[in-house]
């Protein structure tokens, strides 16, 4: 989709995570050990049930910084990805500020979701999955009608097509949703995994917020003239 305004944030949000990440990887074991549980998102200690001491920052920072901590390549470049197809068109939309606003606010709730869900977990949450979702809500809002080039595999037949935006991310939600639902039985077990209810928390904030901003915030105006 064409853009009326340079993806400035989503480019430095984009970077911020690589660069992050790189620095993860240049730790050893135990380093990056005591950086998780550091900048990662423990809803235990957010909740008061686990005290870390000296070793985090108030819990409440860790909402923020966790956005930007991810657990491997494969963590980090599907979040990235996601973020870079969809996220330009909607800081298009919204603005470089706003956008900025939405991204951390749309993360902050995806957190609290998955904090909702097991508030005395001892686990780290890390990833911008939730502030990825709130990008991806938000994109469906703007554009229900956009289309997404993706690489279709059934067996061995594969092909890359256009699908419709609304289907593609339609289709990660309801995911979402049944998985975290299935992973509610599992969460006694305090066992790390995915954080399903932080991905639809993101997303249903996005929605919701997206549906705020597009009321309030006027269309930009193109940069050229139609003759």
């Amino acid at each position: 989709m064409g853009r009326r305004r340079p993806p400035v944030v989503n480019l430095v949000l984009i970077a911020l995570n690589i660069l992050v990440f790189l620095y993860e990887i240049s730790l050893g074991e135990r380093a990056l050990d005591r950086f998780i549980l550091t900048y990662g998102l423990i809803p235990a200690a957010l909740t008061g049930s686990l005290s870390l001491g000296d070793l985090a920052p108030a819990p409440e920072l860790t909402l923020i910084t966790s956005m930007f901590v991810h657990g491997g390549w494969l963590h980090v470049g599907g979040n990235m990805l996601y973020l870079w197809v969809f996220g330009d068109n909607v800081e298009d939309r919204f603005g470089h500020l706003a956008y900025l606003a939405f991204y951390f606010i749309t993360g902050i709730a995806a957190a609290l979701a998955q904090v909702a869900v097991g508030p005395e977990s001892p686990i780290p949450t890390v990833g911008a999955s939730g502030a990825v979702a709130g990008v991806l809500g938000a994109y469906v809002l703007l554009h229900p009608g956009g289309r997404v080039t993706t690489l279709l595999t059934l067996g061995f037949f594969i092909r890359i097509v256009q699908l419709p935006a609304l289907l593609v991310i339609g289709f990660w939600g309801v995911l979402q949703f049944f998985s975290g639902v299935a992973s509610l039985a599992a969460a006694s077990q305090q066992e790390g995994g995915v954080a399903y209810w932080a991905h639809i928390g993101g997303l249903v904030a996005g929605l919701v917020l997206g549906l705020v901003l597009r009321l309030i915030l006027p269309e930009p105006r193109s940069r050229y003239r139609s003759f």
